[in-house]
This record gives structure tokens, C-alpha cells and sequence, in this order.
């Protein structure tokens, strides 16, 4: 069958194009890929194109869809599968399966799977790994933020810690610890916001810091001081671009023991620098930015690492049990990353917009795969609705749901939009 996808054909080089999918056979699944949210990593993959460790090198020859936050329905299965799947099941993916130890991944590495495309043969790797999920739920967006929320339940769950005269590590982060999340207003900041509010071991201290006055004020406006006070966390947003010395001023907040748990969500060499100087004994730095640049270095405090065991993790990628987890916790309404999605648009926009993804002010960009529709910010909805009946009515139902998108939001676009 035919379908339309987004697919690399080097560097900086992505085109929406239309291409023949191969019968599933025995062993195969295919899938029709409602939603996919765009990630920073797929703007780091066209980059590099070729010489991204997850991109063919022979990508100019031989093109590979690109999308790895994709949420959809199964439409058919192959014999080998039945027994797992069927047609009309619900699904979300987790792409770093790491099969036998190979970096293959949909989204990167394979011409037939990848989220912008209406539909996508699922790579054998993908289910022999287990990691095509079974989705119980209707709003398909949550399905496809749940694979950027796993990364941040991993991130979690990485951070480690001993106690004096153990050699045994301790994993995750410190239950009712002190714990910053630096640069921590994006998209992906955000969620690791909510999780830390929500999950099964809270810190009782929470200092999110930015330069972005602007995001600062949208953040604190979504997940308020009051809401973490009555989950028993002391939350405070900081703008550190308004402190003559940022750090001094962070370690105070602590009572100057410095911080259990810090995570940086920059790749700048002036924040990871300040991640190290908050930490406080046993204090666990974990640098979650993933850097475009295959030299980047910052100073660490090797005399703190020395006395204070003060150390550092670093993590790209949740697994499947952390995707497990943040189905989980979407489905049942304790995290809401719908806070993340500030711009929607259609699978002809994905292209330009994944190109263009370090320009373009706010969160994530979330691509309805079977329609067409020029990326739109939610908060421009109101503006163009006055030439568009459909924006005109989704800029009300997200008005009324506090600015955010909703499954309400979904429903309507996916029955209003033109097919593309």
C-alpha cells in the first residue's frame, strides 16, 4: 500500500514524500499512525544526518522515516502475532529497544517505520523487544507525549546515591530530599515537573529555575506554588538571569546543605557548571540535555567529587517499562503532560517544522499524521479562527481547559480537519 511520510534524506535534508509499504507477511504489523510529537533528537538526527549513531549511513541512498512519539491503531497482523495483537488495538511504541545491542530504532533507522507517516510497518526488532504497547485509551496525543514522559520516569529512576561506608547504589532520587531541575521550563521540563509532584517518592523541596521570564510565568501558572504545598513539596520557580549570584542564592533555598538531586536540562556549560556547585553531599547531577556537539565539555568540582561523593549520571532514553509506567500514569490522570504541547500541525508541516524545531518558540509540536495543517500555536488559535470556523472552535475548547490541549480538542480537529 501507499502512504505519505516525512523521510531524511541527509542532512538537513527532509521531504514529505509518498512511498510504497511492503506486505506485512507472517511475522509483521502495521499500523496507522495517528499522532506524533516532534523531538529535539529528530532535529539533531537531520543534523547529522548520516553520522548520527542512529541514521544509516547510507540514508542519501536509501531514506528513513523519521518520528519516534507516535500513537496509532494496529490495522493488521501477521500470523506469527495474532496471538499479541489485533486489528482496531490501540498502541504506543517505545523506540529504544536496543535489540541484541543494536541502535536500530524507528524514527531513525528504518524506511518503513517512523512516526510521520499515515502508516508504518513495524520493524520485527520492535516487536521481538516487546516494546509495541498495547494503548487502552482513545486520546491519541497522550499516547505519543507518553514516550517523552518515559524518558523523564528513566531520568528518575537513574539518579543514584549511597550511604557513608556502602558501596551499594541506591537508585532514584531522595524520598522528601531537596532537588532542582535546572533550565527546567521546556517542554520536557515541564513533564519532569509534574512527575517529581507525583510520583511514588516525592522530594520535599522543588526549585525550578530558568532565564525565560515569560516560560518561568506560564509554568508556575500550569503547576502552581499551591498545588506542590498541598502535595507536601515546597515548590519555588526562580529566574536565575535576575541573581547576582544564582548559586549562593539556589544552595540558600536549601539552608545551605546544597541539593540531593539536580537535573540539568541544557547542554550550556554555564548551567551545568551551576548543577555542580548546588549539589550538596552525596549529591547526584544528572544531565538530561543532549548535546549536538560531540565535544562539549564543562568544569566539574573534582575536590567535591573527592570529599563531598558528589557525582554524575547521564540519561537519553527511558525503557519499556518506564513507557509502561507513563501510560500508566496518563491514563490514570496522575500526570497531565498535556502541558507540554504548545503547537499543532498536520503531517505537511512536520518536515519544516522538525528543520526549523530550535527557532520556533515553546514546547512540543504535535503532528496529526492524516490531516493537513499548517503548524499553529495554541495560542494563535484565536487569531486565525477569525478566518478558519474550525480553529475558531478549537481555540474555545482549549481556552476553556486553561490554555492546554485536551482529548476534547483532538476529537474535534480529527473530525473537522481535511485529510491530507
Amino acid at each position: 500500500m501507499k502512504t505519505k511520510a516525512v523521510r531524511i534524506h541527509g542532512k538537513m535534508d527532509l521531504r514529505l514524500d509518498e512511498i510504497d509499504l511492503e506486505p506485512i507477511g507472517p511475522d509483521g504489523v502495521r499500523v496507522k499512525i495517528i499522532s506524533d510529537s516532534l523531538c529535539m533528537s529528530t532535529y539533531k538526527a537531520a543534523v547529522e544526518g548520516g553520522n548520527h549513531k542512529r541514521v544509516p549511513d547510507d540514508v542519501e541512498k536509501n531514506p528513513t522515516i523519521v518520528g519516534h512519539e507516535f500513537c496509532g491503531q494496529i490495522v493488521e497482523v501477521g500470523e506469527n502475532w495474532k496471538d499479541r495483537y489485533k486489528p482496531g488495538d490501540g498502541f504506543a511504541i517505545q523506540p529504544a529497544h536496543y535489540y541484541k545491542g543494536s541502535l536500530l530504532a524507528p524514527g531513525y533507522s528504518y524506511s518503513q517505520c517512523g512516526g510521520d507517516s499515515q502508516y508504518a510497518n513495524i520493524p520485527l526488532e520492535t516487536l521481538l523487544s516487546d516494546c509495541l504497547l498495547k494503548y487502552d485509551s482513545d486520546t491519541y496525543f497522550y499516547g505519543s507525549l507518553a514516550e517523552p514522559m518515559s524518558c523523564i520516569v528513566g531520568t528518575f529512576q537513574a539518579m543514584y546515591h549511597t550511604k557513608a561506608g556502602s558501596y551499594t547504589h541506591e537508585m532514584g532520587i531522595v524520598e522528601n530530599g531537596k532537588m532542582a531541575l535546572l533550565a527546567s521550563v521546556g517542554p520536557m521540563g515541564l513533564g519532569a515537573i509534574d512527575y517529581a509532584l507525583h510520583c511514588d517518592r516525592k522530594p520535599s523541596l522543588l526549585v525550578v529555575t530558568d532565564i525565560n521570564e515569560e516560560r518561568l510565568a506560564r509554568a508556575a501558572s500550569i503547576i502552581t506554588v499551591e498545588h506542590a504545598r498541598r502535595l507536601g513539596v515546597e515548590l519555588h520557580y526562580v529566574n536565575t538571569a535576575n541573581l547576582t549570584d544564582p548559586v549562593g542564592t539556589l544552595r540558600d533555598l536549601t539552608g545551605g546543605t546544597g541539593y540531593n538531586d539536580v537535573i540539568c536540562f541544557a547542554p550550556v556549560k554555564a548551567v551545568v557548571e551551576q548543577a555542580d556547585a548546588i549539589l550538596g553531599y552525596d549529591g547526584c547531577l544528572n544531565f538530561f540535555a543532549g548535546p549536538t556537539d560531540s565535544q562539549f565539555k564543562a568544569e566539574f568540582n573534582f575536590f567535591n567529587v573527592h570529599y563531598n561523593a558528589t557525582h554524575v549520571v547521564g540519561t537519553n532514553a527511558g525503557n519499556t517499562n518506564d513507557l509502561k509506567e507513563a501510560i500508566r500514569l496518563i491514563n490514570a490522570g496522575v500526570v497531565n503532560p498535556a502541558a507540554m504541547v504548545t503547537h499543532i500541525g498536520g503531517l505537511d508541516a512536520a518536515a519544516e517544522a522538525t528543520l526549523n524545531l530550535p527557532g520556533i518558540p515553546g514546547g512540543k509540536k504535535l503532528i496529526y499524521t492524516q490531516i493537513t495543517l499548517p503548524l499553529t500555536s495554541l495560542s494563535e488559535l484565536e487569531e486565525k479562527g477569525k478566518s478558519d470556523p474550525m480553529l475558531a472552535e478549537l481555540a474555545k475548547i482549549v481556552a476553556a481547559n486553561n490554555g492546554l490541549w485536551c482529548a476534547e480538542a483532538e476529537k474535534y480537529l480529527l473530525a473537522h480537519a481535511k485529510a491530507i
